[in-house]
């Protein structure tokens, strides 16, 4: 059985189409402009295939959250959807009212909608079931006027948020091309990967890193895992090296010290197959300087992996055939301190193996090295690309596997 639908099984010539998509983009926080458009410019792919396809396109998204500099109406991003379009796009500022509605009813073949921020009906962001969420007024009021729903922002897939999943209950439910692009990169790297598979785990977020390797590694999904960032700080601190006390300061105030015993643990379940860095760069008042793990601790922050750690990692991907990669080797924002990610990356990317790479700072660190558009499959999701990758179920994956129960 065919896991979930996409836009190919389903006509939707003169039929009015929800479209969730994720245009949750970086806003200036003084002119309120959004700074970074390539949410907009991904979910275009989706959208201009329906109105080529002559459907009535309704675009549901949200901006930021209620109280923050970031929450502001769809109005830009309609009209940036427009230019990368070629075509008109039409706005309303509201999103389940009367207003909406008619402007909905209003819709011709070919013709698009964007409504306002999802964000401004008071239950969004409550985390029930699809069925509670269509009993909402938000999905009540939009879901007669509609004939399918597509879901198109892998980003929010984590999230039970009832224009996530509300209208799936109601309405025959497929896979927009960004959400089908994603599942299947996903599908390649995780569940019947080609071996050796690798995991590169980075980055700040150490305490997600425990549910990723005790997933990937403990239902033989990776071979190996390489880390590195505050990652690779706790899990030489695990195994009992004394980082020195600057970084094991910014280990405490990170909360991230209190993971050292569990990250122990996680040594001794899979000896072998979790490596460290054998040598570390640290921040020697300006200059960047390499000192081995076995001259530690330092009085100096570590900033970086050293070039033994790259050569090391880079022999390991250069034999792998499916590499997933999660956050950055160390300080990369600070190009005395980007070379660890660099050379890792860059191995990662010769390697000629599928490779996957997520989360904002792990794009972020693959254009500053020069390497945007090298990986095999850039996933532009945080937390969902996080969740998925630990194994958990997202709301979002699941409604599509229901809806192909259901047709």
């Amino acid at each position: 059985m065919t896991e979930f639908l996409t836009l190919d099984d389903v006509d939707v010539s003169g039929k009015t189409v929800l479209v969730r998509v994720d245009f949750n983009s970086p806003i200036d926080p003084e002119t309120k402009k959004i700074i970074d458009d390539t949410r907009i410019r991904m979910h275009a792919e989706t959208i201009r295939e329906l109105l080529e396809k002559g459907a009535k396109v309704v675009v549901l998204s949200h901006q930021g959250r209620p109280g923050q500099p970031d929450f502001i109406p769809l109005k830009q991003h309609a009209e940036i959807l427009e230019k990368v379009l070629g075509r008109l796009v039409k706005f309303v500022d509201d999103v389940y009212g009367e207003k909406a509605k008619e402007a909905i009813r209003s819709l011709k073949s070919g013709e698009v909608l964007v409504l306002d921020n999802v964000r401004n009906f008071p239950e969004e962001t409550k985390s029930k079931s699809p069925e509670e969420h269509a009993k909402s007024e938000l999905v009540k009021s939009l879901a007669p006027l509609a004939d399918i729903f597509v879901i198109d922002g892998f980003s929010v897939a984590h999230r039970s948020h009832a224009s996530v999943v509300g209208f799936s209950a109601v309405l025959p439910t497929v896979a927009g091309r960004v959400m089908e692009k994603e599942l299947k990169a996903l599908s390649k790297a995780l569940e019947k990967p080609e071996k050796p598979c690798v995991f590169v785990l980075g980055g700040a977020k150490a305490e997600k890193c425990i549910d990723i390797i005790d997933y990937a590694l403990g239902n033989d999904i990776a071979d190996k895992v390489l880390t590195g960032g505050l990652v690779g700080h706790v899990f030489l601190a695990a195994k009992g090296v004394d980082i020195g006390e600057p970084n094991m300061k910014l280990l405490e105030k990170r909360g991230l010290a209190e993971l050292i015993p569990k990250m122990k643990e996680l040594l001794e379940k899979y000896a072998g197959r979790i490596e460290v860095p054998v040598d570390v760069a640290v921040d020697a008042e300006g200059e960047r300087k390499e000192i081995s793990v076995e001259k530690l601790p330092t009085n100096m922050p570590i900033c970086d992996i050293g070039v033994r750690t790259v050569e090391k990692y880079a022999e390991i991907l250069g034999n792998a055939k499916s590499i997933v990669i999660s956050g950055p080797m160390g300080v990369y924002e600070k190009d005395l301190f980007v070379d660890g990610t660099k050379g890792v990356f860059k191995a990662a990317v010769e390697s000629g193996a599928f490779t996957l790479a997520g989360g904002g700072d792990t794009l972020a660190a693959l254009r500053k090295a020069g390497l945007e558009g090298k990986v095999s499959y850039a996933s532009t999701a945080g937390g969902a690309f996080i969740e998925y990758i630990s194994g958990k179920k997202l709301p979002a994956v699941e409604v599509l596997r229901e809806a192909v129960k259901r047709k």
